[in-house]
This record gives C-alpha cells, structure tokens and sequence, in this order.
C-alpha cells in the first residue's frame, strides 16, 4: 500500500530538495532516449518530475516533457527552474492517476525516483494507455550501495541506537542496513510479467561515488519522506549524530547505484 503522508511530504523540502538531490547519470539518459528512439522535438512524459531534477536533462537532449507532479510546492520550483532555463515543459499538478493524458500518444514515458509511489495494480496499465505501440516505459532511481561505503558499520549503529533501523528496515535505501537493491532486476522482471501490454523488458544500473561533507549529507537525509515524518526530536538527534561521525573522518564518499529498468509497449 502507498504511504500517501510519505508520497506528499516533499513540498515542505522543496527548495532544499532541489539543491541537494543528486542528478543522474548522462549515460543513463541517453540510453534511455535511445531505447525509445525519441528524437529532438518529441513530446515525452515524466511521472512524479519533483522540482525538475530529471526533466532537465530530457529537455536538454531537445525533448519537451509534459512533468506530472502531484505536489504544489514542488511543482512550484520546477516550473521556474523550466521558466529559467527556457526549457519546454508543461507541468500538470496532478497525480499521475488523475492526470488527463491523450492515449497512444507518446514514445516515452519516465519516471526519476518516483515510480515507487505509483499503485502497481494501475500504474502500468495506465502508462500502456498513453504510450503509442512500441514506446517505452522507463524507470529509475538512485541508490546507497552500502556494501561498498567505509562508513556502513558506524553509521549503522547510530541508527540502531535511534531505533530506526527497525522501522522500514532495509526497505530504506538511506538506511546503512540497506543492501543496494540486489533484487530490483527480479522485482522489475516480476512486476511486467504481471502487468499486460509490455515486453522487452530489460535492467541496467551504472556505479558512481558521490563525495559528501557532513552539512552536504545532512541536508540529503532531510529530503527524503522518512526523515521528513520523522518525530522532530528523532530527527535532530539522529541527524546531529550521523553529521558527527562525518566530520570526524572528514567525507562521506558514497558509492551509488543507479537502476533502470525498462520495457516496451507491445
């Protein structure tokens, strides 16, 4: 079931999301337009396009991105970022599930770290609607490979200590407990077996390291649902403990996973 207080929570964070949220690889957005065969000029959709992280990199390969977004603040940074920029995108503030698009009309539907948030009973069904024969469906998310990270083991006991890692567990990419996500290529593989309407269906991820200070990390721990309907005093204390040990060793240097999953409208 969808945790809807956690789905819309993000507007409360959304300047700071826009600025601390990591980008994502180029390669995974060629890839991506490639798999579609989307040329310059192509109308494209993105579900759950935040403050515009990923739709800025769409619209710069010379796409235009209708953004569907469900929360009004974040919707808000979005479109003057996409007003800035010059970019052509066209923001419904709406729930993927609500939203009025054309059926059979669009090569490419995305979604940059919300896919998650989409009713797996309806959400493929509905983007099979709106995409033509043969377009693609594309989904992808940045993740902690903790198994990688020097400071898994001492970050993991402050959570432990705060109680945390007993809530959501290893659900939680944020939480050093978390194993990187070994098992998306079998979820995602599951997922379209059950869903009607795709095939093709294909994973890829790409490794990178991301360097963080502890005001850095802190700040990206405050963007994420969990940490935002956390108990105010849960949250502090926590925060305050992992930028510690931060600074005591100076840098976090993170190792990511981004995972793509793909499939195509039969």
């Amino acid at each position: 079931m969808i945790d809807q207080q956690r789905r819309l929570s993000f507007g409360s964070v959304a300047e700071l999301y826009d600025q601390a949220r990591p980008d994502y690889p180029e390669e995974l957005v060629d890839d991506v337009i490639a798999y579609a065969g989307c040329a310059p000029g192509d109308e494209v959709v993105e579900i759950g396009a935040g403050t515009g992280k990923a739709t800025r990199m769409f619209c710069a390969r010379g796409l235009s991105v209708v953004a569907i977004e469900p929360d009004a603040g974040m919707a808000a940074v979005a479109s003057r970022r996409a007003a800035t920029a010059g970019d052509h995108v066209r923001i419904i503030e709406s729930d993927f599930e609500s939203a009025t698009l054309p059926a059979a009309a669009f090569p490419l539907l995305y979604s940059a770290q919300a896919w998650h948030w989409i009713d797996p009973n309806t959400g493929y069904a509905a983007a099979r609607r709106v995409l033509r024969d043969g377009g693609a469906l594309a989904a992808f998310w940045n993740r902690a490979d903790w198994r990688a990270c020097e400071l898994r083991a001492e970050l993991r006991m402050i959570y432990e200590r705060a109680g945390i890692a007993a809530i959501g567990g290893d659900a939680d990419p944020t939480t050093p407990a978390a194993e990187g996500e070994l098992e998306f290529s079998e979820e995602w593989h599951a997922e379209l077996a059950r869903a009607a309407g795709f095939d093709q269906v294909e994973v890829k991820h790409y490794e990178r390291v991301l360097d963080y200070g502890a005001v850095e990390y802190v700040a990206l721990l405050r963007t994420h649902s969990r940490y935002i309907v956390l108990a105010p005093k849960v949250r502090k204390r926590l925060l305050a403990e992992v930028g510690a040990a931060i600074e005591r060793h100076g840098r976090l240097r993170l190792p990511v996973l981004t995972l793509l999953g793909l499939a195509r409208a039969a």
